[in-house]
């Protein structure tokens, strides 16, 4: 009920992933309004179930106010489906801090894991690279980079088929001399950890495919991704303009219309859909309030998968397995926990 076009959006969503991959999906949300809308489509053999839910999060509203004082809100609804056991993930276009905090509140962390991390998947020359946190944490700790690192590691091996990830942490050089105070204690700990561990890189290492997960702040993060989107969307609005500028050029656009085509598509956000939520015992899926239903239909289908694949086990067995990345209390005695080897 959250989104900026809710709830048409994501019902039609809902409608598409349902047919296309046989997903069982549970509506929640006023449900008057949802079932209006589920008249204007075929939904005749769907599994679709509708949940009431009297509260709406809003996207001005504060993340503690909506966990505590909004509890029959369609996202507290939504995540308490999955703790009762009559869902295993949550896909959300609305208040993206709300989501997270209700993910907190009502499944909790991951053991290990001190603060979950949004993470988001771009494009690159190769393949794809899991960019880490994009808007979830602001204020960082270096432990709590070395934890978004940990649980990077681990979407990227099991959802993503990255045998060995190459795990890079974002600053504005490759030397070690760069960089904040913030990067250089992550990048101590992070040279001492199991993973194949990089070093610095740069932005431009996102998209050229040197290394598939790049680890920062939320702050960082989200400039990064607020950036990347307007620029892909500039360059299809440039393109399409040069295109229809001049004749020869659209001659030139319709031998070559198949291979833009197939461009469009590997920088469109919406083939990617949502962000999944890293770190909470459950599965959350976050989506860009705009987005379109060919966007949530895709997070759906991502937060199946990701179901499917028991993530959240990996990463606990991973965490037990090279020991708790740092947490609060270790980084204040100085003692670097089980993700370094000395």
């Amino acid at each position: 009920m959250g989104g900026d076009h809710a709830p048409g959006v994501e019902i039609e969503a809902a409608v598409q992933a349902a047919k296309r991959w046989g997903i069982a999906i549970a509506l929640v949300g006023d449900e008057q309004r949802i079932r209006e809308e589920l008249q204007k489509h075929d939904v005749a053999g769907l599994d679709l179930r509708v949940r009431h839910a009297s509260q709406v999060v809003g996207m001005h509203d504060s993340a503690s106010d909506a966990v505590r004082k909004k509890k029959d809100s369609s996202i507290r609804v939504a995540f308490n489906l999955v703790k009762d056991g009559e869902a295993h993930a949550v896909v959300s276009a609305g208040n993206s801090g709300a989501t997270m905090a209700a993910g907190m509140f009502v499944l909790k962390r991951v053991r290990g894991i001190e603060r979950p991390a949004i993470a988001t998947i771009m494009p690159n020359l190769k393949d794809q690279t899991l960019v880490l946190d994009v808007g979830g944490n602001v204020d960082c700790k270096s432990f709590h980079l070395a934890q978004f690192a940990a649980m990077g590691e681990v979407y990227a091996r099991h959802i993503l088929g990255k045998n060995n990830p190459r795990v890079g942490l974002l600053s504005n050089g490759e030397e070690e001399k760069k960089g904040t105070e913030l990067t250089r204690e992550t990048h101590s700990l992070l040279k001492q950890s199991h993973f194949n561990y990089v070093g610095y890189v740069e932005g431009r290492d996102i998209f050229n495919g040197s290394v598939d997960v790049v680890v920062c702040d939320g702050f960082v993060g989200n400039v990064v991704l607020k950036v990347s989107e307007g620029v892909a969307d500039a360059l299809t609005t440039m393109l399409k303009r040069e295109f229809e500028g001049r004749f020869l050029a659209k001659l030139g656009f319709l031998l070559a219309k198949p291979a833009f085509r197939a461009f469009k598509k590997k920088i469109d956000y919406a083939e990617y859909g949502g962000a999944p939520l890293l770190g909470i015992e459950g599965v959350g899926m976050i989506c860009h309030g705009g987005s379109s239903p060919q966007a949530i239909m895709n997070a759906i289908r991502m937060a199946r998968d990701y179901s499917a694949m028991d993530v959240n086990r990996k990463l606990s067995a991973y965490l037990e397995k090279i020991g708790d990345p740092p947490s609060d209390e270790a980084a204040t005695t100085g003692v670097s926990g089980g993700i370094a080897q000395g």
